[in-house]
């Protein structure tokens, strides 16, 4: 058997790639809207998983809305170290945000033993503690989405857009569909068990390369 190999150039692969994904999609007849198509690709390249063109769940003008908080210098909240390293820090500075992720810090850990929960909960919550705009990407625990909405329910913090792709088995589609339950607060989700850090941090990614800088 004759294996044929693409000669594509370093500097090309990524736009092949898309190019790839962008047949494939229109194969299967899948038409993507024009608002959102640019974050199901690129959670697609990272992952190589379809699946997102069907499962992920925009709230109206989510998109427009996350780009317009950043060109007002939204930070991003991550639930983990590998998802904040992810996400292009530079392209996010240039609008004047930062990436945060407290789930490493002292206190973090000291009020999770304290009050019996998770490191991830205790995070959400010294997230509070910020007074600027904040978007949230979600990519690993479902105990950080879940009380993420509590706290929104709560009104102790208007987030900018929540990004809900934890990955896993429990209660991570329970805290998905929390998130889609909220009415006024800007939501992009991946149904189901699917996500990721990976995921949490392209989706950062693809609204931060959509503005151009």
């Amino acid at each position: 058997m004759k294996i044929e190999i693409e000669n594509v150039l370093p500097s090309e692969i990524e736009k092949r790639s898309f190019e790839m994904i962008t047949e494939e999609l229109e194969a299967e007849g899948i038409l993507l809207p024009d608002e959102t198509a640019p974050v199901i690709k690129r959670c697609i390249h990272t992952s190589a998983d379809f699946d997102y063109a069907r499962n992920l769940v925009f709230s109206d003008a989510a998109v427009e809305r996350a780009m317009e908080a950043i060109r007002g210098g939204a930070s991003i909240v991550t639930d983990t170290q590998m998802g904040r390293s992810g996400i292009n820090k530079k392209r996010l500075e240039a609008y004047g945000g930062k990436v945060y992720c407290f789930m490493s810090d002292e206190d973090v850990a000291e009020d999770a033993k304290k009050n019996g929960t998770t490191r991830a909960v205790a995070s959400m919550e010294k997230a509070c503690t910020l007074d600027e705009k904040l978007i949230f990407a979600i990519g690993n625990a479902p105990t950080a989405l879940i009380r993420l909405y509590e706290l929104i329910q709560e009104g102790k913090i208007r987030p900018e857009l929540v990004i809900g792709v934890p990955v896993g088995f429990v209660n991570v589609v329970q805290s998905k569909e929390l998130i889609l339950t909220l009415q006024d607060t800007p939501y992009i989700v991946a149904r189901g068990r699917k996500g990721g850090s990976n995921i949490a941090a392209c989706i950062c990614n693809a609204l931060l390369y959509m503005m151009g800088i």
